[in-house]
């Protein structure tokens, strides 16, 4: 069965699954959740039945139906070893986790839609201070993240080294939600050279949110 993910253009999370996808060079069929049309499609009988959180990514493998994205890279990484995209010693692995969770759980979290709606909705908060909020926790995850890579040998052309690992494939999409809220990257180099890189390669590209089906 071939794998299928069901996801929405926008969504970071489901953007991180579909670059390290291409990385590993998986073909998948993509299904859209489109998360803001009809009141949002993941509150659907269907979606919530696959998964009951409401939320993308989910991926199934035919045997399996898993959500939440950095359990999925996880998954892909141990199930398809080709292209691995975490380093071979351990700390390096705990390195590349470190650097994943950081954006993952501390600053994508508090720019999700979900969040957002609830800050505009029930606290009644104006789209200016929303995105107030926005650039706010950008900002602090970025702040403490450039300070650690610039700092860090084990940085190279990409967070870990000279080749792309799961930490890449958490960074890109944080960083282009950043660049759609308008946040000032001038102070993070580290980060803005990182990107340049990732952007070189063809599996980054082609994961980008306006080359998606559903972008249209």
């Amino acid at each position: 069965m071939n794998l299928k993910l069901y996801g929405y253009f926008r969504s970071s999370a489901s953007y991180r699954v579909r670059i390290a996808m291409n990385l590993k060079g998986l073909a998948y069929d993509q299904h859209s959740i489109h998360l803001s049309r009809d009141g949002g499609e993941q509150h659907g009988e269907a979606f919530r039945a696959l998964n009951p959180q409401r939320l993308v990514p989910v991926l199934d493998s035919g045997d399996l139906k898993l959500s939440q994205s950095l359990a999925i890279l996880e998954y892909l990484e141990e199930r398809y070893p080709q292209t691995p995209l975490l380093p071979a010693d351990s700390a390096g692995r705990a390195r590349v986790r470190q650097l994943m969770q950081l954006i993952a759980c501390d600053i994508h979290p508090l720019n999700n839609l979900r969040v957002l709606n609830y800050l505009t909705g029930p606290l009644t908060l104006t789209e200016q201070q929303k995105l107030d909020w926005i650039h706010h926790w950008i900002e602090l995850g970025f702040d403490a993240l450039e300070k650690q890579l610039a700092a860090d040998g084990e940085t190279g052309r990409f967070c870990h080294g000279d080749t792309p690992t799961l930490a890449d494939c958490c960074l890109i999409p944080q960083v282009f939600s950043a660049h759609r809220f308008g946040v000032d990257m001038t102070p993070y180099p580290t980060l803005v050279a990182i990107e340049e890189a990732c952007r070189q390669l063809p599996a980054f590209v082609e994961a980008e949110p306006g080359r998606q089906p559903d972008a249209s």
